[in-house]
């Protein structure tokens, strides 16, 4: 039976007023404006984009909205902005409507995200028609992702009606489990609002160095210290502040060393045909990326490598009673306490032993021993190694990541995250890399690790208690060239 949202659609509000109404006029004006990145870019996190008409703000907009490589393949668009008509408590989430209409078409909205979050925020997050019916800092975005996107990823539209700090830190919680570099955040904001020109490019800049510098905290402070230098006329720095607020608490939550920032472009009402420079609206476009460092754990050196590889064969040598001729002793990150470590045994390209566990108190190097012997003589899936075999096995040591609990499966990655399942006393692990090898999906990953490894059955892992780690993996392969 088909729910009452899912044939509604948003119809557009603001097409003809903010930008045109017809689909042919809208391709013309963004077709000007718009040359998106090339297949291979790097991708944003997120982008940070004006609101007003599109005479006066459209080319700010279509710099950052450039920035997105052609058709890259995010799951969801989030579109974060400021309610402009209606005051209230919270974030207002749409699970009104299955769709929003623009002259060139229909976007999806993922309602059953929506619901989620309102569930999971406990009473920030909420769904208010009047937040969305008539708002257009979310809806002028809409043609840009149309005309970016050949196939147009299920926003979860998102309109905030409160300054209050508390508030906007836990909307930023309950949102960041899906920050992460399958999903794009849009955030809404135009910046000073009826200043002089000269004095809105002062206003306007200063904010965006802060926020391409700085942390929530720094934003804060360059907000109350323009308010301070009181501009003339100028009654808000930035009318999407708490927006913005909610993308820099998630990138604190983090780690802002994470990420990187490129403010792109500013200009001013004052610059467009349309506009005078006595009472002017600001606006930047500022494109945030992950930071390539963010792929990496830990960051061991090669020595350290070498000497973990060294280690795992030492120990399975000396448990044959063999001599093993490598340097194993520990160095470095080998000699510090408290990781999870798994090692995996191949031989001849196919596994032959993995065994680990999720923490320890003892040294990284005492640990990688203990692991490669269990794996070796105790995975009940094959008979204990032999000599023979010894000699031709190949080693791969995964150091792990604290678990962390997950309440719903939205906040898994596949590729990047494994997965630990609990259930009564059945639980089971697979590694990140087991996607890679197999090729499975999410459903098929959890649903075979639920079934092969926990013994609860291919769908016993939706009632499971679910935790995440990642790994850094070091291969001998690697190491030696292979």
């Amino acid at each position: 039976m088909l729910k009452n949202n899912e044939h509604k659609v948003r119809k557009p509000a603001v097409a003809g007023s903010f930008y045109p109404s017809s689909a042919k006029e809208i391709k013309s004006m963004l077709g000007e404006w718009l040359s998106p990145s090339g297949k291979g870019s790097s991708a944003p996190q997120a982008i940070i984009v004006p609101h007003a008409g599109y005479v006066f703000s459209g080319e700010v907009a279509a710099s950052a909205y450039n920035r997105i490589p052609l058709d890259h393949p995010y799951r969801r668009v989030f579109l974060i902005g400021p309610s402009h008509r209606v005051g209230f408590a919270g974030a207002s989430v749409d699970t009104l409507y299955s769709a929003a209409e623009t002259p060139l078409g229909r976007v999806q909205i993922d309602i059953p995200l929506g619901e989620k979050l309102i569930k999971a925020g406990e009473g920030v997050f909420t769904c208010r028609k009047d937040a969305h019916e008539t708002e257009h800092c979310l809806e002028v975005q809409l043609p840009f992702i149309q005309m970016v996107f050949k196939d147009v990823p299920p926003i979860v539209p998102i309109v905030i009606g409160t300054e209050r700090l508390a508030v906007l830190k836990r909307i930023a919680e309950v949102l960041e489990p899906y920050f992460s570099s399958d999903n794009l955040f849009i955030i809404s904001s135009d910046f000073s609002h009826y200043p002089s020109y000269e004095d809105a490019k002062a206003s306007d800049l200063y904010l965006a160095e802060t926020i391409s510098s700085g942390g929530l905290e720094e934003f804060l402070k360059a907000i109350s210290q323009i308010s301070k230098r009181s501009y003339p006329g100028q009654g808000t720095a930035a009318c999407g502040a708490s927006a913005i607020a909610v993308l820099l608490s998630m990138m604190d939550a983090q780690e802002r060393d994470c990420f990187s920032t490129d403010h792109v472009m500013y200009r001013n009402s004052g610059d467009s045909l349309y506009g005078d420079k006595v009472r002017v609206v600001g606006y930047n476009s500022i494109v945030i990326y992950r930071s390539m460092e963010d792929d990496h754990l830990f960051n061991f050196t090669q020595e350290e490598k070498e000497r973990m590889i060294a280690t795992a064969h030492s120990a399975i040598y000396s448990s044959l009673g063999l001599e093993y001729d490598g340097e194993d002793s520990p160095v470095g990150i080998l000699k510090e306490k408290g990781f999870g470590v798994f090692v995996t045994l191949y031989l001849n390209g196919r596994l032959r032993g993995c065994i680990g566990r999720f923490s320890s108190p003892s040294s990284l190097h005492s640990t990688i021993r203990e692991m490669a012997i269990s794996a070796a003589f105790s995975d009940p899936r094959f008979t204990p190694l032999s000599a023979r075999e010894a000699s031709k096995v190949e080693i791969e040591v995964s150091v792990l990541s604290p678990l962390k609990k997950i309440e719903s499966i939205d906040e898994f990655k596949l590729g990047r995250d494994g997965i630990y399942m609990i259930k009564d006393y059945h639980h089971g692990t697979f590694l990140p890399q087991v996607a890679e090898e197999t090729g499975w999906d999410t459903e098929e990953f959890l649903g075979h690790c639920a079934q092969d490894k926990a013994g609860i059955g291919y769908e016993g892992w939706n009632d499971a208690d679910l935790y995440t780690y990642q790994t850094e993996v070091v291969k001998e392969s690697e190491l030696s060239g292979n």
